[in-house]
């Protein structure tokens, strides 16, 4: 849906030569053009106006001096910079650049009728005067010389295979009489055909079409050659073929002409010479004739270069020159340039720039040359309020075709309406005022500036009005880049006299004549204007020049201005190239120019934002963009700063990205709906397709809620499946504070069931439909409770006080939705229901709530429910609309009735397994129910239950404390057991317990309580001992045999075995018992100085082995690492993997992965970590299970402080000074030679990698530097085990003694 749009054009008329122009040419790396006349050759700078080099072809003699001489060829040789001719005398004539001479490199008796070189300029084509094709290299060496006229059809001959005859074939509407119709004979050509034979070639230069008057018949024939000159096709025999040829550059088709009985039509044949479609002329059969037809280089665009058949009574013809471009197998025509009559302004030469595919040169028979620059559009109005009908119009000749698609999606070539106007159309605008912009204006090719005003909003009347501009139509479109800006306020270019200038024109109706438009001001730029466009929000009018500076036109004041664009700090700015396609938007409050190359580089300004966008389009502060990865990104310009573009067009997005979404390969951008989620792409077939972007969509939704449009956020989120949990989550406060609006707004119990049905806990806007940056996040109006509850309750009691009856089933469903169904609830309410039904019209009836309830929930979950409400009839009005047999809970509900109420709940509890309602139901029936509801505490361990439901006093309690306390046993609780069989009044059975689980205190006091006799009192003491020895508990042992088993002796022993010296020499000196010092105490002193003298030897050992090896294992990481630097440089990534924090070893033979155990808790996962530390020599870890070691080595012999010191003073109490000093000298070079070591082991650096430096005396350098240290580790540093922390050596604990030292 795009048209053509004139940028720019340049006429040059200082060029001046004798006789006429016969060939053009264009010299593609200066730009200049050649013009060969029947005199000269002249190589010329249109846009200095100067001729830099001209050649005599009457001088030399390669044409007659009398002015007869024709030149049927010119072809531009860059390669040999050099213009290759050819005359119709037969001489190939080189034109060099550099001198300026001419040189004949062949020449043919016959003479030549026209020469075509391949595109790739190795070969060249000439046909003579004797009706044969000589082919040649690019040194002009002859290579082959074929004639034109072949009998046989060519290498591709269609083979034929006899699968029946012509008369037994099907013919379709024309009936069997097809098969006998006689074949009509082909009329000869034209009396106009110059019967010059055409030579085309294919785009790839590997075949090449002639159309030629064929010999027998006087009609013209294309046969199709390849590069060695073997015919390949024939074309069928085609009545009323013209002779414009031209082989499409994609090489897919033929163009030619061909004059039918009541039409004129452009034709294509494919490479077989077969017919394949073509399009009708907008001119009768004999009014014109087809010169030339023309493809540009990117096959996109067909120039149909046309002459009135007929002169007028001035006996002079009219040119024309009409653009076809096809899309969606339609042709539109979307340029008509009309030269009018007379001769000197009718082109002579036509062509198309090799470079830029919409670049046209013609050349007059004045010797006037003009160049157009066209580039594609899309007119769009340009409205952003819901007034706009995001109307499109598609030129096509003398109609416009308009679409509304705020109304439908018509797919091209239909349209919603078409409008006629009386010439073909060249240009369409839109007005560009708020609430006006469906009115649009139509330039045509005669000038007039045609106005359509919506009487409607979806359909146009008729043309209000025709306004002329007669005053400014010297040569085809001498006005462009028309822009409406007012009601009758006009702004167009014209090229100014000076190359390089160009006039903007205001125009306004005349005050005498209504139907003129007359010039109201002029503006003179320094510099040509390609682009206009206007911003109907500000009333801004930008212009680009065409070396893409930009300009800002002041238009609203008596004297229209043009001043520089300039940004927020006054500096100017310009595009770095020329962009095809501009746009006004606003980035954070500023105003910005957005353009768009031909080479796909979207500038905002002098800013290039993205490289590889096809189409953009801002509407409501939104920039649309379709990239060539075939993508499409929707960007918020309010929220986004010029930085923050780049960015944003620079990634690809997340998983959640509501900016982005994939298109189809080819999409751009028709059109957006002002105020709507819409957006309309075309593909390059040309169907359409509408789509609803999420970041429109979800913008919105946004503005619908905060404006509290309920309903056409609900309608829009339904329609496009967008989650209804958004409606809460955008806002939980607004949303809580206005459910009745909510509930009045949907006025369907069918939209509340359905939001209802949706609700879940996840926060949308934080997983599925992020915020955008810079819109705070919105706290739940409720905390503490869960989301989907409050909403439930909030509107169920909302709906109550509005209407029960009415919302009755949505009622219903807030009662099941909630995270704990309230079904019992929901069934209660269906039966009120059914015993009292309502009155008011339309009210839901019990039979239709409960049908739905039984949608909501599962058959046999609400029987269960209702079976739970002990209501039988309830029970039977769900069964019934169950698929359950009669047979199956008929009996079951029977037998329930006739039990005792209490004892009937406790059965319908134990159905639905819900014991501890069935317990309390139980425990209401009486004591002959006891030994039942015993069993069922001990089926389902309700024993806590139990005991709150029995009181103290009774022999039940009793009972279920004795059933407890074995349960306690087996769970190997002892002692709790105890405790309730004590307090129960079995105190046999709770000493057992407590003497099971140690528990000496209560045992005694419950032996005591019995009463026990004092031998088995003492005999209890002694087996309590016993067990406390073995759990290393020689004090509380102690304190037994002393005091219950009345023997000091073992308590003496059972002290000095734990090591527990002063209370053992309390007990001695209190039971007079001092042989007992030289028989035990002191011998077992001297084997503890022993036993801790050998044991911290080892443990120093030990240390100093590993402290050794792990110096050893950092120095083997450190020449590592430097080696790896000194091969890959500093920047090496590999390098941080050696660092002090890392574990990787090279040649390590052990694998580190660690995913089997990545689900695991996170004590297992230390565990496993554990066992991944090694102290073999050349584990990968090493250096971890060294200081893990280490550490454990300086934590034993730290916690042996206290336990020295006792010893030490019982040493020196009983004069074992030597051992003592022995034993206090050997820990204390321990414990100084393992404080020292601690810095060694745990260095600074590899402690402070651990966690971020902070705290008060850190700045904020240092906090980001060490972020961004831990940030950039390496990912197999942090997959090892962690590093160990230094240990915490305990100097405040005082245990040496003065006496030694």
């Amino acid at each position: 849906m795009r048209n053509l749009k004139l940028l720019k054009s340049l006429q040059s008329s200082e060029l001046q030569g004798p006789g006429s122009p016969q060939c053009l040419a264009l010299r593609a790396d200066t730009g200049s053009l050649l013009v060969a006349s029947q005199y000269s050759i002249t190589e010329y700078n249109p846009r200095t106006g100067q001729v830099v080099g001209e050649a005599s072809l009457t001088a030399e003699g390669f044409l007659p001096e009398d002015g007869r001489g024709v030149v049927v060829g010119l072809q531009d040789l860059a390669e040999l910079e050099s213009a290759c001719l050819a005359t119709a005398g037969g001489d190939v004539v080189l034109f060099s650049y550099n001198t300026c001479q001419l040189e004949c490199v062949g020449s043919v008796d016959s003479g030549l009728t026209s020469m075509s070189w391949s595109p790739d300029e190795e070969l060249v084509v000439l046909t003579t005067g004797q009706e044969t094709i000589i082919m040649m290299t690019k040194e002009l060496e002859p290579i082959t010389e074929i004639g034109i006229h072949q009998d046989d059809f060519g290498e591709g001959r269609f083979i034929t295979v006899g699968w029946g005859k012509k008369e037994t074939q099907f013919h379709g509407s024309e009936g069997k009489q097809a098969a006998q119709r006689k074949l009509q004979e082909v009329q000869p050509a034209a009396a106009w055909d110059d019967r010059r034979p055409r030579v085309t070639w294919r785009g790839d230069g590997q075949l090449f079409a002639v159309s030629a008057i064929c010999l027998q018949t006087g009609a013209r024939k294309v046969r199709v050659w390849n590069r060695e000159g073997v015919l390949q096709a024939t074309s069928e025999p085609i009545n009323g073929l013209e002779q414009a040829l031209c082989w499409k550059p994609s090489g897919s088709l033929i163009s030619s002409t061909q004059r039918h009985p009541n039409k004129h039509s452009v034709v294509f044949m494919e490479k077989n010479g077969l017919l394949h479609g073509d399009f009708t002329l907008p001119f009768s059969r004999d009014q014109a004739k087809v010169k030339e037809l023309l493809w540009n280089s990117d096959s996109t665009v067909l120039a149909v270069w046309l002459e009135d058949m007929s002169a007028g009574e001035d006996k002079q013809v009219n040119t024309y020159i009409q653009l076809w471009i096809v899309g969606n197998y339609h042709w539109y025509l979307k340029q008509s340039l009309d030269f009018g009559r007379d001769s000197q302004k009718a082109p002579v030469c036509v062509c198309w720039d090799p470079e830029h595919p919409l670049r046209f040169y013609v050349l007059a028979r004045s010797w006037t040359s003009i160049s157009y620059d066209w580039g594609w559009t899309t007119e769009r109005s340009p409205g952003l309020d819901v007034a706009d009908n995001a109307n499109v119009a598609v030129i096509d000749g003398d109609k416009i075709l308009v679409t509304s698609f705020r109304q439908c999606v018509v797919p091209p070539p239909m349209c919603l309406f078409e409008l006629q106007l009386s010439s073909p159309v060249n240009q369409v605008t839109f007005l560009s005022q708020p609430q006006r912009t469906n009115q649009l204006a139509a330039l045509t090719s005669d000038g007039r500036i045609s106005v359509f005003s919506s009487k409607y909003s979806d359909q146009y009347v008729l043309f209000s009005k025709t306004f002329s501009v007669t005053s400014f139509q010297e040569e085809p479109l001498a006005l462009r880049q028309l822009l409406w800006l007012d009601d009758e306020l006009f702004v167009v270019v014209r090229s100014s006299k000076l190359p390089t200038c160009s006039t903007l024109l205001m125009l306004h109706p005349a005050q005498d004549a209504d139907d003129t438009l007359t010039v109201r001001s002029e503006v003179e730029v320094d510099g040509v204007v390609v682009s206009l466009v206007h911003c109907s929000q500000t009333g801004t009018v930008a212009l680009q020049l065409e070396d893409g500076q930009i300009r800002k036109l002041h238009w609203d004041c008596p004297e229209p201005s043009v001043e520089d664009w300039q940004d927020s700090s006054r500096c100017s700015i310009n595009f770095p190239v020329t962009c095809v396609q501009t746009a006004l938007c606003s980035i954070s409050g500023e105003e910005h120019l957005l353009g768009l190359t031909d080479r796909s580089h979207l500038y905002a300004g002098d800013t290039e934002l993205a490289s590889n966008i096809s189409s953009f389009a801002v509407c409501n502060d939104f920039l649309l963009i379709t990239t060539h990865s075939h993508t499409f990104r929707c960007l918020q310009l309010n929220m986004l700063s010029v930085k923050g573009l780049q960015v944003a067009l620079a990634s690809d997005g997340g998983q959640n990205d509501e900016t982005l979404r994939r298109v189809e390969r080819g999409s751009r951008i028709v059109t957006v709906v002002p105020q709507d989620t819409r957006v309309i792409l075309q593909m390059p077939r040309g169907n359409l397709e509408t789509i609803h972007h999420r970041a429109l969509v979800l913008a919105q939704l946004r503005k619908w809620l905060d404006n509290l449009r309920f309903r056409d956020a609900f309608e829009c989120m339904r329609k496009l499946r967008i989650n209804l949990n958004f409606i809460y989550d955008h806002n939980p406060k607004v949303f809580l504070e206005n459910i009745k609006t909510f509930i009045t707004q949907l006025n369907s119990t069918n939209h509340i069931n359905l939001f209802l049905t949706e609700l879940k806990e996840e926060d949308t806007t934080g997983s599925m439909y992020p915020r955008p940056e810079g819109i705070p996040v919105q706290t739940p109006h409720v905390s503490g409770q869960k989301k989907v509850d409050v909403v439930c309750d909030s509107l169920r009691s909302t709906m109550e006080s509005m209407g029960p009856n009415k919302f009755f089933l949505s009622i219903l469903t807030a009662h099941v939705k909630k995270t704990v169904p309230e079904l019992e609830i929901a069934l209660q309410k269906v039966h009120e229901l059914r015993v009292s039904p309502p009155d008011a019209p339309g009210a839901v009836g019990a039979e239709e709530a409960l049908k739905y309830l039984l949608f909501l929930v599962n058959v046999n979950d609400l029987y269960e429910h209702s079976l739970g409400t002990y209501d039988f009839d309830l029970v039977l009005m769900v069964a019934e609309k169950s698929q359950k047999d009669p047979k199956e809970y008929l009996p079951f509900l029977n037998m329930l009735k006739s039990l005792e109420p209490n004892y009937q709940r406790y059965t319908i509890d134990k159905h639905l397994k819900r014991y501890r309602k069935a317990l309390t139901h139980l425990s209401k029936c009486g004591n002959e129910r006891f030994p039942e509801a015993l069993q069922l505490v001990k089926e389902q361990k309700l024993y806590t239950e139990a005991l709150r439901l029995y009181t103290a006093d009774r022999a039940h309690y009793k009972a279920l404390s004795c059933a407890y306390a074995e349960h306690l046993v087996e769970q190997q609780q002892a002692e709790q057991a105890g405790l309730l069989l004590w307090r129960c009044g079995e105190p046999a059975s709770a000493l057992q317990a407590f003497a099971g689980s140690s528990s000496w205190r209560n045992a005694i006091c419950v032996a005591q309580q019995i009463p026990l006799p004092p031998d088995q009192l003492a005999l209890l003491a002694r087996d309590l001992a016993g067990k406390l020895i073995e759990q290393r508990r020689h004090a509380e042992a102690a304190l037994l045999l002393d005091q219950y088993a009345k023997d000091c002796e073992e308590a003496i022993l059972a002290l000095i075995t734990g090591a527990v010296w002063e209370e053992a020499l309390r007990l001695i000196y209190m039971h007079d018992r001092q042989d007992i010092t030289e028989t035990n105490l002191k011998p077992a002193l001297l084997e503890a100085v022993s036993t801790h003298t050998a044991f911290l030897e080892a443990q120093l050992v030990m240390f100093t082995r590993h402290r050794n090896r792990l110096a050893v294992v950092r120095e083997q990481k450190a020449k590592a690492r430097l080696d790896l630097l000194g091969e890959n440089g500093p920047d090496c990534p590999d390098a941080e993997l050696y660092s002090e924090a890392s574990s990787v070893m090279t040649g390590s033979k052990y694998s580190q992965s660690n995913s089997r155990i990545s689900s695991r808790s996170s004590k297992n996962r230390r565990k496993a970590e554990r066992k991944k530390l090694s102290l073999k020599e050349g584990s990968p870890l090493e250096d971890r299970a060294l200081m893990y070691a280490l550490g454990e080595l300086i934590t034993t012999v730290d916690k042996m402080r206290e336990e020295v010191h006792g010893l030490l003073k019982a040493l020196v109490l009983f004069q074992f000074d030597k051992q003592a000093q022995k034993l206090q000298l050997v820990y204390e070079e321990g414990l100084q030679m393992m404080e020292a070591a601690v810095p060694e082991v745990w260095p600074e650096p590899l402690q402070n990698s651990q966690a971020p430096l902070t705290g008060p005396d850190a700045t904020a350098n240092s906090i980001m530097a060490s972020f961004q240290q831990q940030q950039q580790r390496p990912a197999a540093s942090q997959q090892d085990a962690e590093v160990p922390t230094p240990p915490k050596m305990r100097n405040g604990v005082k245990w040496k003694l003065n006496v030694l030292t």
